[in-house]
């Protein structure tokens, strides 16, 4: 994370909360693909969650998708049902 202290305020309508820097879990589904990713920087609203990932970031998990090389970890997935 960068070293600068500048705050944001929430985007969502009626939220007074600011964005604060954070690492995440980050899950997306690509058809019956899912990836998980873990410690991913992003800005999350600390009064009502909403996150925001900056257009680096983004590019960076593209890149990591495509290449679909087995991940350090596993884990299971358990469905619902």
């Amino acid at each position: 994370f960068s070293k600068k202290m500048i705050t944001m305020k929430c985007s969502i309508r009626g939220c007074p909360g600011e964005y604060k820097e954070k690492l995440i879990f980050h899950i997306i589904r690509q058809g019956s693909d899912i990836f998980v990713l873990e410690r991913v920087p992003a800005e999350v609203c600390h009064i009502c969650g909403d996150t925001l990932l900056k257009p680096d970031t983004v590019r960076h998990i593209e890149k990591l998708i495509k290449t679909k090389n087995m991940p350090p970890k596993m884990i299971p997935l358990y469905e619902y049902a």
